[in-house]
């Protein structure tokens, strides 16, 4: 008799997860398939995976994929999915718990984590303690801080990919988010698969739900942490999460999440299209001296020319974290909207004005 349905299905979303990231490895340099390659029997590398060239009678250490766990079901679900799953395809399976110090006993909590982690056989297991800013507001902030100490674990133990436990339910919640800061299709896309330098970042559940985690876990007797951070209406995710979307099921019935959820994936098979041809047409509407022309700019549509435009801004200066639909859309008000109007300031101390049919951003 197999597993139970919800265990079988966050085991086969690792299993495809690792198996992207072995055929990712299989096409570098470093990692290539070797055509009648003998194998030992204690031989731990992942099929078809080789030394580098000029070291044929070292193997490499198996590659080291990363779980971050906080202790909820989403992520125990994933761990244990991994400590399965990894050993099957030669991966070594580690963990990373990350203690925001924003809750009284965090610390505890957090090395309790890291020995449930171990008690899995994951191995490495670090316990991060980290100082949360305010910039952002609170959640962007925590957020900052637990990226940039998975970051550091990932360089530290020179892991291959950290998986993280991101659901289809928190996949709509993003989208909604999106959509109530009216920031564009590129918001409406919520959370890629993959992420991060690298692609280091890797999401393998996106495609279920937060229930079928806390049944896995649940079967497998796995004790869970429900963090009161979620139940927080103080928190914008929070009341999203227990007042927005049930009244949106309510009005408009059952599927909204998975609507959502398919809407993510739309939106961003759109937005990878248009950056792509922004990317082409960049080249094409500049002159020799590198100035955007601003007739050429304006023959563009404007999805494609606006990314170009905040493009040119960011590599003015212009952080990409201020720089707002408003923004763009100001600047491009002196290409499709010209009148004499004198240059436009934008983040970044960045300034953006129209110069003989030229379109120059500059440090102001």
């Amino acid at each position: 008799m197999g597993p139970h349905p919800a265990v079988a299905a966050i085991r086969l979303a690792v299993r495809r997860v690792l198996h992207d990231i072995l055929n990712e490895a299989s096409r570098t340099p470093a990692y290539s398939p070797a055509a009648g390659e003998n194998r030992t029997a204690d031989d731990s590398r992942p099929a078809g995976v080789v030394p580098a060239p000029g070291t044929p009678h070292e193997r490499p250490p198996s590659p080291l994929v990363l779980v971050a766990c906080s202790g909820g079901a989403d992520s125990m679900a994933l761990a244990s999915a991994l400590a399965f799953e990894a050993p099957k395809l030669g991966f070594r399976a580690g963990g990373v718990t990350v203690d925001h110090g924003l809750q009284p006993g965090s610390d505890l909590r957090a090395e309790e984590v890291a020995l449930r982690l171990r008690e899995m056989g994951l191995d490495p297991v670090d316990s991060v303690a980290v100082t949360v800013g305010r910039e952002g507001g609170p959640e962007a902030a925590a957020r900052d801080a637990r990226y940039a100490a998975l970051d550091a674990a990932a360089a530290r133990h020179g892991a291959t990919a950290i998986l993280l436990g991101h659901t289809r339910d928190d996949q709509a919640e993003t989208v909604l988010l999106g959509l109530a800061r009216g920031s564009g299709i590129r918001s409406l896309s919520g959370m890629a698969a993959v992420s991060g330098a690298d692609g280091r970042y890797r999401r393998p559940f996106l495609q279920l739900d937060r229930q079928t985690a806390r049944k896995a876990c649940m079967v497998q007797s796995l004790p869970v942490w429900d963090d009161p951070h979620n139940a927080d209406p103080a928190y914008t995710r929070s009341r999203l999460r227990h007042e927005g979307l049930p009244a949106l099921e309510k009005a408009l019935g059952k599927g909204v999440v998975e609507a959502l959820a398919r809407t993510a994936q739309l939106s961003r098979d759109d937005a990878d299209a248009l950056d792509a041809w922004a990317r082409q047409a960049a080249a094409s509407v500049r002159d020799a001296a590198g100035l955007l022309e601003c007739a050429k700019l304006y023959a563009l549509p404007p999805a494609v020319r606006r990314r170009i435009l905040r493009r040119a801004a960011i590599e003015a200066g212009a952080p990409a974290g201020s720089l707002f639909a408003r923004h763009i859309e100001e600047v491009d008000r002196l290409i499709t909207g010209w009148r004499g109007q004198g240059a436009i300031n934008l983040p970044g101390k960045v300034v953006a004005q129209r110069q003989g049919g030229r379109l120059v951003i500059r440090q102001g």
